[in-house]
């Protein structure tokens, strides 16, 4: 291996979840933090869990409500213009 090209390995970096978790890997980086993680991770716990980005969640919801009461418009009719009749 050549010297001096490669990144310092830490034999203990920890990675810290924003679920509180902390786990302690081998990294090439000191600290690590990540959104989640196997300890609260829907498909690993079983549990249905949104992570909710500036309300997106609610405001579809809202969205979804307001579409629900409007109330529906009947469908226009096209009809052609211009057409020739069918040769036979």
């Amino acid at each position: 291996m050549k010297q001096d090209i490669h990144p310092k390995f830490y034999e203990k970096a920890v990675a810290t979840c924003g679920c509180g978790k902390a786990y302690t890997l081998g990294m090439t980086i000191e600290k690590m933090a990540v959104d989640i993680c196997a300890n609260c991770h829907p498909f690993y716990t079983g549990k249905e869990k949104l992570i909710d980005t500036a309300g997106k969640v609610e405001k579809f919801k809202q969205r979804r409500a307001a579409v629900e009461k409007a109330p529906k418009k009947a469908k226009k009719v096209r009809v052609a213009k211009n057409k020739k009749p069918a040769a036979n």
